[in-house]
């Protein structure tokens, strides 16, 4: 997973009626682009994330 700052992540419930999780990339901290990232969600929690299975990315328009 290659990400940049502004792009976003949804993490997807891993068992059903579990709700997704929505975050945006504050920080790249691996080379080119790879994790961890530092990620803001929603909720306002802040996060040092390397993204599983379960996380798809959305790139922001640059």
């Amino acid at each position: 997973m290659q990400a940049t700052v502004g792009d976003r992540l949804v993490i997807h419930g891993k068992a059903v009626g579990n709700a997704e999780r929505h975050g945006e990339v504050l920080e790249v901290r691996g080379a080119d682009g790879s994790p961890p990232y530092l990620v803001r969600f929603d909720d306002g929690h802040e996060a040092l994330l390397y993204p599983g299975s379960d996380c798809e990315l959305e790139h922001a328009a640059h």
